[in-house]
């Protein structure tokens, strides 16, 4: 039997001396709401890995701090997907959450006694010996690079974690962090309803560095599936417009969404936030959706409510 490419997610270097990863990531951070038993965890990710999707990405404080737990609960019962599987986890969130009952009050900690204690909790929560990934998930007004560059050293150093990014971080930001440890990625929001990365230099500044952005939220939420009556002007306009090219291509008006966003040259990886495994092939169909440019800057056009100048 052969294999149809068009159904697998195709694989890319994240950065030069960076790990390489699926291009459809799976998201799990809904992964409590989705209320899976633990067999039905696992054959939702042997289904993504069927999908060529090995890279899966979860938070510290996803599922009010349980989603690792989960996930984790699913590689036991199936201990192979360890072998097949990429760990990407985030840190410096601290939530007001039953399971932190020392928290009192929401706020970032980059310190680096807690990304140190959040990176082992994480390692524990999914039963992994090791992240492939491990990124800050918020800017800390209180940020210090050196103390968050020494963090990372010293987990890379004992084996914990393999690479270290960033996630919502401005161009500036960034290019602090980068300045005393080599960065990977950032993991942005991008979406037709969500372009402020194409003006405010963090796509530019990947392209510089050719470091591939991890999207969230590439389908705004999930607002962009909507019915047209639930939808605001904006989006009616980029419904419409959806609608169009998806006839053009016979696809699904997801598809073409996920599609804008993968036509970027920073080569951005797509984040999916669905336990449905159709939406997830979904993703994987767009990376082999090509939009020439008038497709592309007609849904530009769409979500601004105005031509290119």
């Amino acid at each position: 039997m052969t294999t149809n490419t068009k159904t697998i997610s195709p694989r890319q270097q994240v950065a030069p001396a960076g790990p390489e990863f699926s291009r459809i990531v799976l998201g799990l951070w809904r992964l409590g709401h989705w209320k899976m038993s633990a067999e039905q965890r696992v054959s939702f990710l042997e289904q993504a890995l069927a999908l060529g999707i090995t890279t899966v990405d979860q938070a510290d404080i996803y599922g009010n701090y349980l989603s690792e737990t989960l996930l984790g609960e699913a590689l036991v019962l199936a201990p192979h997907l360890r072998r097949q599987l990429q760990f990407v986890s985030k840190c410096g969130i601290k939530l007001v959450s039953d399971q932190r009952p020392s928290h009192g009050i929401q706020h970032y900690d980059t310190s680096a006694t807690h990304i140190t204690a959040s990176a082992e909790q994480s390692l524990r929560a999914m039963q992994i010996d090791q992240l492939d990934l491990l990124l800050i998930h918020r800017p800390d007004p209180l940020m210090n690079a050196d103390e968050i560059a020494g963090a990372f050293r010293q987990l890379q150093d004992s084996g914990k974690v393999k690479h270290f990014g960033v996630s919502n971080f401005t161009p500036a930001q960034f290019d602090l962090l980068n300045s005393r440890f080599p960065l990977v990625t950032n993991q942005i929001e991008l979406s037709l309803l969500h372009m402020q990365p194409l003006l405010d230099g963090s796509l530019d500044q990947c392209q510089r560095l050719r470091i591939a952005p991890m999207v969230w939220s590439a389908l705004g939420g999930g607002q962009l599936m909507l019915p047209a009556s639930e939808q605001s002007e904006q989006g009616q306009r980029i419904s419409q417009v959806l609608q169009r090219i998806a006839g053009e291509l016979d696809v699904a008006p997801s598809v073409v969404a996920l599609a804008w966003v993968l036509k970027h040259p920073a080569s951005p990886m797509v984040l999916t936030g669905s336990g449905r495994i159709a939406a997830v092939a979904e993703a994987v169909q767009a990376t082999w959706v090509q939009l020439s440019r008038e497709q592309w800057f007609a849904l530009w056009s769409a979500s601004t409510g105005k031509n290119v100048d």
